[in-house]
């Protein structure tokens, strides 16, 4: 209902600009200045609710590399699953994608975070335990987001998608980037 509201919202703002454009222009002229912003804000106001939007996704950059390819490629796929759901939030997808996109992420959040344990250890990784401690509470703290989501339904997933994307893109520019300069070191001797 909300995203319904939303679109006609934006559809009686781009009429009513449409109108006040052409009405100005009529009665004032083109060498009045109030015709062409009601035009310029016309043709602007698509441009920026596309960029508005883009803003939710978050696109792989170098700079996030850990220098461990299969770390890095599942970190693509675990933004790849967040652009999923900011999708689920922003577009008109139901319920069922949504539950879907969730369920997908924290089950690949899981996975992901057994395999790089699994990647520190196997490389005798000091930090370990502290980093499984990150782990277990980021996995805490987003659970208890799902279960915001299953009491509120569609309302709470912005917090639990900007959460995560957040806590991610934090967590692999940080502790991340320690253990894989780490495992890059004891794999070159």
């Amino acid at each position: 209902m909300l995203k319904e509201m939303k679109m006609l919202g934006t559809v009686l703002l781009l009429g009513i600009l449409l109108v006040a454009a052409i009405l100005t222009f009529v009665a004032l002229g083109p060498l009045n200045p109030v015709p062409w912003l009601f035009t310029i804000t016309l043709v602007g106001l698509p441009f920026y609710s596309r960029w508005r939007e883009q803003h939710h996704f978050v696109a792989w950059k170098d700079e996030y590399s850990v220098g461990v390819e299969a770390m890095d490629n599942e970190h693509r796929k675990l933004l790849t699953l967040i652009n999923h759901l900011q999708t689920a939030i922003h577009y008109q997808t139901g319920g069922n994608f949504e539950q879907e996109a969730l369920n997908e992420l924290m089950d690949y959040t899981r996975y992901h975070f057994q395999h790089e344990e699994e990647l520190m250890q196997q490389y005798g990784y000091p930090g370990l335990a502290a980093h499984q401690k990150l782990h277990r509470e980021m996995v805490a703290d987003a659970e208890a987001f799902v279960e915001d989501y299953r009491n509120k339904g569609h309302k709470a997933l912005a917090g639990v998608a900007d959460f995560l994307k957040n806590w991610l893109v934090n967590h692999i520019n940080g502790t991340d980037k320690e253990y894989g300069a780490f495992i890059q070191q004891k794999s070159n001797r």
